[in-house]
């Protein structure tokens, strides 16, 4: 007979003994790696499986906040050149919505950049992205993104969560409900940022309505990798693990009486952090790495003489580079989901000059963890995702205060990213935008499709992976999402 939750709590010793050796046996394969729902509850990480057999095991996230302009970048668009400083018809803009442009006096803008043809593919990127470009045959660049918010925060939550509004699960947080995370001794979600904040902030990492097991950690890539993380000066580790010990059965007694999960989540937030105090530190020494490594990430690359810019910093390029090794220092330990998050795109003057430095920032570190995650035979099941929360328009900003236009505004209509490995099949582009890159006119992609592929790719039909909340059956893609098949490989 099945025990019941509160009964099974009521035999601490015994309950914690046969799960201590289930997990035992579950890492030498002796046993099934699904856990049982009282071990789900003492460890909620626990490993679980997925719906069917997933091609991707874990997925790196590079959020660029702030939307980079797809024509400058992916999407070239030699009409739009032609037709620069040319009106639009009314009719094409009547409806639209703009965050700062004046209707009655826009104007197409141009772009300077160039592009050209990369790997067997011939997939064509800017000038700006060679390295990007150098990992052509193993990224799949989709050109026909569109999404529903065109301000930033909504937007943001929008890619992150599924919908445009607060208290909604991030995809990181869904993906390890779902499937817990191998990791014993790091989080399972873990955040790293360079740059400036993003405008949606923690709200792009949070659990929502799911334990806040499932949130993502911001870690740092130096000194103290957990604000907080360390022991007090006088606090021993003997001592720490008495107090530690005694708050457990403090806990013990309340999830008895209460039966809130939450407790579980913050009994097991202890003793990660516990667990952290050596395994975190050891994370972020990257002095065990080689020179060529260090040297493929750019870890230690010159930083820009200019670079105070909307995404700008005196570290920004050494930041982001680190971030990306850590990214792979992360998966390789069992981390789940990595997001690296840099801020900020949004781009409504200064384009050029600033484009160019968030460019050259981004270029290399992000190709080379394509590059790294494949000689180590980990790209196949990591699936890397790089994008923004929606794109920049064909038209420069005219705000009254500016005398020229030098950028463009935010562009919920059509944008560009790019996925690679976790059964992505690289080496195309999917999607196709009209002259001037204003939206699709092939194979357009919501947001919502995006997370029900990505989903797909780890195993899950995204109508199953679903939560009870308020009476409902909650979902990353309640708002609807199809898996788009021309991205598997």
């Amino acid at each position: 007979m099945d025990l019941a939750r509160r009964q099974f709590f009521t035999s601490t010793a015994s309950g914690a003994g046969f799960l201590a050796l289930a997990s035992l046996l579950r890492d030498d394969g002796l046993i099934a790696a699904e856990p049982s729902a009282e071990e789900s509850i003492i460890n909620p990480l626990a490993p679980k499986m997925p719906h069917f057999a997933p091609k991707a095991k874990r997925c790196i996230f590079i959020f660029l906040a702030g939307a980079p302009s797809h024509v400058d970048l992916y999407d070239p668009k030699p009409v739009l050149n032609e037709r620069s400083g040319e009106p639009l018809p009314d009719s094409l803009t009547e409806k639209v919505r703009f965050a700062f442009i004046k209707k009655e006096s826009a104007v197409l803008l141009g772009s300077p950049r160039k592009f050209s043809k990369h790997g067997e593919s011939g997939m064509e990127v800017s000038d700006l992205l060679p390295h990007i470009g150098g990992c052509a045959d193993d990224i799949a660049l989709v050109r026909s993104m569109h999404t529903d918010a065109f301000n930033h925060h909504p937007a943001q939550l929008m890619m992150t969560t599924g919908v445009p509004r607060f208290g909604r699960p991030s995809l990181g947080s869904w993906l390890t409900y779902g499937l817990g995370s191998p990791s014993k001794d790091l989080p399972g979600y873990v955040v790293l940022t360079a740059g400036r904040g993003s405008s949606g902030g923690v709200s792009n990492w949070t659990s929502g309505f799911l334990p806040s097991t499932y949130q993502g950690v911001l870690f740092r890539s130096e000194g103290e990798p957990v604000l907080n993380l360390n022991n007090p000066p006088g606090v021993s580790q003997a001592s720490q693990q008495l107090g530690l010990d005694l708050i457990s059965r403090l806990n013990q007694e309340r999830l008895q009486q209460l039966g809130d999960d939450e407790i579980a989540s913050r009994t097991s937030a202890y003793h990660l952090a516990y667990r952290m105090q050596s395994a975190a530190p050891e994370l972020i020494d990257i002095s065990d790495e080689t020179q060529e490594t260090l040297d493929l990430y750019g870890v230690n690359r010159k930083e820009p003489d200019k670079y105070n810019f909307r995404g700008g910093g005196a570290h920004v390029y050494q930041q982001f580079s680190t971030n990306c090794l850590l990214a792979r220092r992360l998966v390789e330990r069992g981390v789940r989901v990595v997001t690296l998050m840099h801020a900020s795109w949004d781009h409504h003057s200064n384009l050029t000059p600033e484009i160019e430095y968030n460019a050259g920032m981004l270029d290399q570190p992000a190709a080379a963890l394509v590059q790294d995650l494949k000689r180590r035979g980990l790209l196949d099941d990591t699936l890397v995702v790089c994008a923004g929360e929606f794109g920049r328009t064909p038209l420069g900003e005219n705000r009254s205060s500016a005398k020229n236009n030098t950028g463009r505004d935010h562009h919920p209509y059509a944008f560009s990213l790019w996925m690679a490995g976790g059964g992505i099949r690289g080496g195309q582009t999917l999607g196709e935008t009209d002259d001037i890159g204003w939206s699709p006119v092939a194979d357009p992609i919501h947001i919502n499709d995006l997370h029900a592929t990505m989903l797909h790719l780890f195993g899950f039909d995204h109508f199953k992976l679903n939560v009870r909340f308020k009476g409902l059956n909650v979902r990353l893609t309640d708002q609807g999402g199809k898996v788009v098949k021309k991205l598997l490989a």
